[in-house]
C-alpha cells in the first residue's frame, strides 16, 4: 500500500470515518546557498522523494485534532479559537502553528482531523518540520479554496515556525518543499522569491548524489541558530546594509577590516556562500555538474571553518565520501548533526556508501543511512477523499 493510501487507512482507524483527501509534502537537501536565506541572498535546494503525507477532514466546531504514527499513540486536541505561540509543543507544533498563521492573516480556516506519517528523516536537517508545514497549509488551501500562491503559503508557514515553533529559519526550506519540481534544482532569490528552475539531471551525466544521514540530531530551537542569524543581522547594521546579501564579494575584504573579529567569520561565509550559488547555477545550466564538486567541498570547508556549524560526524563523513572518489561533499542543512550531501560518478556510489560506512564504524559512530537522491515534485494533493 502506498503511503498516501495507508495515511487515509490510518486516518480513518483513529477518527472513525474517511479524510476528504490526503496531501504529500517532501523534505528537501540544500545543494548550495546554505544560511543565506536569512540574510536575503541565494540558494539551491532540491526536492526529495521523502514526504510527509497529511489525512485532513475539516471539523465545524473549531477543534484541532491532531495524530501521528510517529507519536505515542495520543491524539492532541486544541482550540483554533486558543492558538498562541506556547499552546502545542512537540510535533504538533507545525501543524497548530500553521493554522494559527493562517487565521492570523486573516483567512478562514476552521477546525481539522489531522493524521500525519512520514518518510522524511526527523533531525536529520531534510527538513521535516517544513514538509509537514506545507502539507498541512496545502492541504488548508484546498479544502478552503483559498487560492493562495505558493510563494505566499510558504511565507505563511514560515511564520509558523519562526513565531510559533520558536526557530528563526528563512524561507528555503518551505520554498522548496511547495515550489521544487521533477528533475530540477531550484535557484531561489530570498528577497524577491524570484524562482528558476534549473534541470538537474546527474544520471543523464553518468552521476549520482547520495545523502548521507550521520544519525546525528539537530535541534535548530536550542538557540544557536538564533545566535548565528543575530550575529548576521548585526553584522549588516554595523555595515549599513540592509542585509548582508548586498555586500558585493568585491567588497569583501575592507568590509571584513571594519567589523569585530567575532563577526568576520560569519559575513565570509555568507558573502561566498552566495558566490557560490552562483557559480554553481552557471555550471548546472552549462550541463557541467562534474565540476560542481568543488564547489560543494568549498561550501563544507566554510561551514566548518568560518560558520561552525558542522560536527566530527559530518566532518567524517565529507572526509571519507571524498577519499573514497566523491567528486565533491558538503553538510547540507542548518548544521548541528543532519546530512552530508556527496556528489559521485555513478559507478562509485556503492564504494562511496561502504568508505562512509566503514569510517563511521572505525571511529565508533552509530553506523549512517544512506540514500540516493533524485529531484523529486514539490508538494501536491497526494489522494481524493476516502
Amino acid at each position: 500500500m502506498s503511503l498516501p493510501a495507508a495515511t487515509g487507512a490510518a486516518f480513518r482507524q483513529v477518527f472513525g470515518e474517511p479524510p476528504a483527501g490526503v496531501w504529500a509534502a517532501p523534505g528537501r537537501i540544500n545543494l548550495i546557498g546554505e544560511h543565506t536565506d536569512y540574510n536575503d541572498g541565494f540558494a539551491l535546494p532540491m526536492a526529495l522523494p521523502q514526504t510527509t503525507v497529511v489525512a485532513v477532514r475539516p471539523r465545524t466546531d473549531g477543534l484541532l485534532r491532531l495524530h501521528s504514527t510517529r507519536g505515542d499513540g495520543r491524539v492532541t486536541v486544541l482550540d483554533t479559537e486558543a492558538l498562541a505561540p506556547g499552546a502545542a509543543d512537540g510535533w504538533a507544533r507545525y501543524p497548530a502553528g500553521v493554522l494559527w498563521a493562517l487565521r492570523e492573516a486573516g483567512h478562514p480556516v476552521g477546525g481539522l482531523d489531522l493524521h500525519v506519517d512520514s518518510t522524511v528523516p526527523a533531525g536529520a536537517g531534510l527538513s521535516s518540520s517544513a514538509a509537514l508545514e506545507c502539507a498541512v497549509a496545502l492541504a488548508c488551501d484546498d479544502l478552503h479554496t483559498l487560492g493562495l500562491p505558493r510563494t505566499e503559503l510558504a511565507g505563511l508557514a514560515q511564520r509558523a515556525e519562526n513565531a510559533f515553533a520558536g526557530v528563526p529559519c528563512g524561507i528555503m526550506d518551505q520554498i522548496a518543499s511547495l515550489c521544487c519540481t521533477e528533475g530540477a534544482a531550484l535557484h531561489l532569490d530570498s528577497r524577491s522569491l524570484a524562482l528558476r528552475q534549473v534541470p538537474f539531471d546527474l544520471a543523464a551525466e553518468g552521476l549520482g548524489l547520495l545523502v548521507i544521514d550521520t544519525r546525528v540530531s539537530h535541534d535548530l530551537g536550542d538557540g544557536a541558530y538564533a545566535a548565528l542569524r543575530a550575529g548576521c543581522e548585526r553584522a549588516a547594521g554595523l555595515l549599513g546594509l540592509p542585509a548582508l546579501r548586498d555586500l558585493p564579494p568585491g567588497d569583501l575584504p575592507p568590509a571584513l577590516g571594519a567589523l569585530p573579529p567575532e563577526l568576520v567569520p560569519l559575513v565570509r561565509h555568507v558573502v561566498t556562500e552566495n558566490a557560490r550559488v552562483g557559480e554553481a547555477v552557471a555550471l548546472l545550466s552549462a550541463g557541467r555538474a562534474a565540476d560542481l564538486g568543488p564547489v560543494l567541498t568549498a561550501g563544507h570547508a566554510s561551514l566548518r571553518d568560518d560558520y561552525r556549524v558542522s560536527c566530527p560526524e559530518t566532518d567524517l563523513a565529507v572526509s571519507a565520501a571524498l577519499a573514497a572518489g566523491a567528486l565533491g561533499a558538503r553538510m547540507t542543512g542548518g548544521g548541528f548533526g543532519g546530512s552530508v550531501i556527496a556528489l559521485t560518478p555513478a559507478e562509485a556510489a556503492g564504494t562511496v556508501t561502504r568508505a562512509v560506512t566503514g569510517a563511521f564504524a572505525r571511529a565508533g559512530h552509530r553506523p549512517p543511512a544512506v540514500l540516493r537522491a533524485t529531484a523529486a515534485p514539490g508538494a501536491h494533493r497526494a489522494a481524493p477523499a476516502g
